[in-house]
């Protein structure tokens, strides 16, 4: 599937679904998808120069877009961190970008991850959800063997859901494997 073809599903059999499922008197009631956030914290970053620009080669190998770095708002002495210094690397996906990188982590990337049951279905109440990634290894886009620590990242979906409810059955019509609930 391809982000076009992702974008069709979503048209064809994700919004009626949701329209049935939810009651929505309009289809602009229906949630969609806004944008997903990759987003990686690299304490390690004070003491090493190299490992930012390692993160945001790394991300935007994954994402196929280009990562930025992320700055420190101030200073704080007892990290060593000072203000404006790069402590992460981040990118935004949105439109084709945003679905080609959904279809690769839900296809590929997670079911790379070791003794996979499924991700946690907790929301943070406004539609959102953020899944917490421990390896950057699952991607099959990173070389294991030029990888010379293991990073951990956030991947953040923004959804127009007014609840969670609705951004869970969002999520899950896009095929996010929810761990099932006993």
């Amino acid at each position: 599937m391809s982000a076009i073809d992702i974008q069709k599903d979503y048209k064809e059999r994700i919004v009626p679904a949701l329209e049935k499922q939810f009651n929505y008197s309009t289809v602009m009631q229906v949630p969609r998808l806004k944008k997903i956030v990759i987003n990686q914290g690299l304490g390690a970053a004070t003491q090493d120069k190299k490992i930012i620009e390692t993160a945001i080669n790394e991300l935007t190998a994954i994402t196929g877009q280009k990562a930025v770095p992320t700055l420190s708002k101030k200073d704080i002495a007892q990290f060593k961190v000072r203000k404006k210094m790069p402590i992460g690397a981040m990118v935004t996906l949105r439109r084709e970008k945003m679905y080609e990188f959904l279809e690769r982590l839900v296809r590929v990337a997670l079911p790379r991850i070791r003794d996979f049951k499924g991700i946690e279905s907790k929301l943070d109440g406004r539609g959102n959800y953020t899944l917490g990634i421990t390896e950057q290894i699952i991607f099959p886009e990173i070389n294991i063997d030029s990888v010379s620590k293991l990073q951990g990242m956030n991947i953040t979906f923004v959804t127009t859901a007014e609840t969670d409810a609705e951004g869970l059955a969002l999520l899950k019509e896009f095929g996010l494997p929810f761990k099932k609930n006993n």
